[in-house]
Parts: C-alpha cells; sequence; structure tokens
C-alpha cells in the first residue's frame, strides 16, 4: 500500500529567515556599530570594508569600482544600524550581499514573482483545506534537521532561482517522511525545464533565474512526473537547455492544500506532516540571526515553528 505524507509549505508574511551563524567573537557578523553615531560609522566604514572585501574574496575591476562599492557599503551600514535601532531582536550587520543595492540584491536575488497577496489569493481559491489538527501537548520547539528529514545548505548564487531551492528542499523532507530516505533533488531541473504559468495571470511563468513561484513549480512536477536527484542534474545558477530524463525521477508530488494561518495549527502540521516551505523578506540582506517582516520576495525552506499562512503538500514515494 502507497505510503503518503504531508509536507507544509509556508506562504507567509511574516517569516522567520536565519541567514548565517554566529560567533560573539566575529566580528564581521554582528550588530554594526554598537552604540556609535553616525559618525562613528563613517570613520570605521573603510576599515570594516576592506575586513568584508577579505572575508567574502570580493574583488573589483579598477579604483573607480571600487570606491563606488565603498559607498554603497557605507549606505548598507548606515540602513542596518537604522534596523537595528528599530528591531533590536534581530542582529543586522555585514553580510555577503553589504555591497550590493537593493536594486542589485533584488534583481539578483530575489526570484519569487508574486506578492503575498496574489499567493494567497490564488491558494485560497485552487487548493483544499487541510483538515484542523489537535494542538495539545505541544513541545516548546521542534526541528527537522534534528530528524534527517534536511539536506544541506545549498547556494542559488547569482540566480534568481530561490523558488527551485524552496520547492526542491520541501520534496526532499516529504520524500523523506514517506520512504526514511533523504535524496538531495535538483533544482536545476526547475530552472532549465519547468515554464508553468499560473492559470489566473497566463504571463506570470516559472522562468529560471528570472523567478519563479513554488506553487507552479508543484504543478510542473505533477504534469512531468516529478524531480531528479541533484546527482544526475546538477545546478550550474544558470539558465539552460532542458536534459530531463523521466528515467531518473526520484520524487515525485501528488497534491497540495491550504492549512490554517493559525500558529497552534502551523506547529502541529509541521510536527506531523514535516518541513515548511517559506517566502522570506527581502529587507533582511543586512540581518545575520533572525529577522521578521510583513512583505515577502523570495522562497526559501525552514523546519522550525513561529510562521503564518501555510499549503499542504501530499507526496507518494517513488516507484
Amino acid at each position: 500500500m502507497a505510503h503518503r505524507v504531508l509536507l507544509l509549505l509556508s506562504l507567509a508574511a511574516a517569516a522567520a529567515v536565519v541567514t548565517a551563524a554566529v560567533d560573539a567573537e566575529d566580528p564581521l557578523i554582528r550588530q554594526v556599530v554598537p552604540g556609535g553615531d553616525d559618525n562613528d560609522l563613517e570613520l570605521n566604514a573603510e576599515s570594516h570594508f576592506l575586513s568584508f572585501v577579505q572575508r567574502f574574496g570580493k574583488s573589483y575591476k579598477d579604483a573607480d569600482e571600487h570606491a563606488y562599492r565603498l559607498s554603497v557599503f557605507k549606505s548598507n551600514l548606515r540602513r542596518a544600524r537604522r534596523h537595528q535601532l528599530l528591531d533590536p531582536s534581530a542582529e543586522h550587520g555585514i553580510t555577503k550581499f553589504s555591497d550590493l543595492t537593493p536594486a542589485e540584491f533584488r534583481r539578483t536575488y530575489l526570484g519569487l514573482r508574486k506578492s503575498r497577496r496574489a499567493l494567497l489569493r490564488e491558494l485560497g481559491g485552487s487548493a483544499h483545506e487541510a483538515p484542523v489538527l489537535p494542538t495539545d501537548g505541544l513541545p516548546e520547539d521542534f526541528d527537522w534537521r534534528d530528524h534527517g528529514a534536511v539536506g544541506p545548505v545549498k547556494n542559488q548564487g547569482s540566480c534568481g532561482s530561490c523558488w527551485s531551492f524552496s520547492a526542491s528542499g520541501a520534496l526532499e523532507g516529504a520524500h523523506y517522511l514517506a520512504t526514511g530516505k533523504l535524496e538531495v533533488l535538483s533544482e536545476q531541473q526547475f530552472v532549465d525545464c519547468d515554464h508553468e504559468c499560473d492559470s489566473s495571470e497566463p504571463d506570470s511563468c516559472d522562468a529560471g533565474c528570472n523567478g519563479g513561484l513554488m506553487t507552479t513549480a508543484f504543478s510542473y512536477l505533477q504534469k512531468a512526473g516529478g524531480l531528479e536527484s541533484e546527482k544526475d542534474y546538477p545546478y550550474t545558477g544558470r539558465d539552460g537547455k532542458c536534459n530531463f530524463d523521466k528515467s531518473k525521477i526520484v520524487a515525485s508530488v501528488q497534491n497540495f492544500s491550504v492549512v490554517s494561518v493559525d500558529e497552534g495549527q502551523i506547529a502541529a502540521n509541521l510536527i506531523k506532516h514535516g518541513p515548511l516551505l517559506v517566502s522570506m523578506l527581502r529587507t533582511c540582506r543586512h540581518t545575520s540571526v533572525v529577522c521578521h517582516a510583513h512583505t515577502s520576495a523570495a522562497g526559501t525552506l525552514t523546519t522550525v515553528f513561529s510562521l503564518s499562512a501555510t499549503v499542504q503538500l501530499v507526496s507518494p514515494p517513488s516507484a
């Protein structure tokens, strides 16, 4: 008898995003110039920038570009400090994105092609509502990484393919719960082969490094039959010719449904059915620990509590 497992996908306005591990002794991942004023920040910016360039292996073609990136870096330091004052619960500091303007960051890394309102409107009208689960006796915290359902952290590079990483990561968790085997799945298959369009907006289609949507990614998988492994279809970080081989499918999708935005239901479903797929805040590129938000623009995967609207995916085991 075929096993089925329910995997939760979250398309939420409020999201918790962990972008890096933090070492209290690491001078580059911390609050920006704690306690300093804007003048102090300016005086120390060049020193911070030199450390940033060395740490992240940055190189610039000439002195003009170096000077421009330093000016962008200073602007981002000021922005991070303002965010720190507005949200002391998170740590805002220097990240690998600190020499990019907001427009460059959006263009390069943010591939989610819909607003939260459009996502929820579409899902509410086309997906089934998941049953309510009991919430008594839930643990205070739970992490699927501790239970083997989550693969390694990956880097999408300079390609707006976040949606493909979140979709493949979600299916990895569903497949693990169905079969007991963790398969690292292919994002590149989505990038090269998935051109599925939203039925309510025919011009809104999955478009590789130019962005996509997690729900249409799963619609694509339903039609294609499933997803190959990362080993068989490795990631290149750029658009390419579709080389999908149906005989190499290792995981497939059956269905998905909307789960209540109630936090208790999210926690209960997370524990019972597996990892969550989320959309994350675009302004958190200077956040080194945790960021909470109200606007989303990129897709990613989480394995812990404290998210809102969710979608439920049914994934049968591979043949």
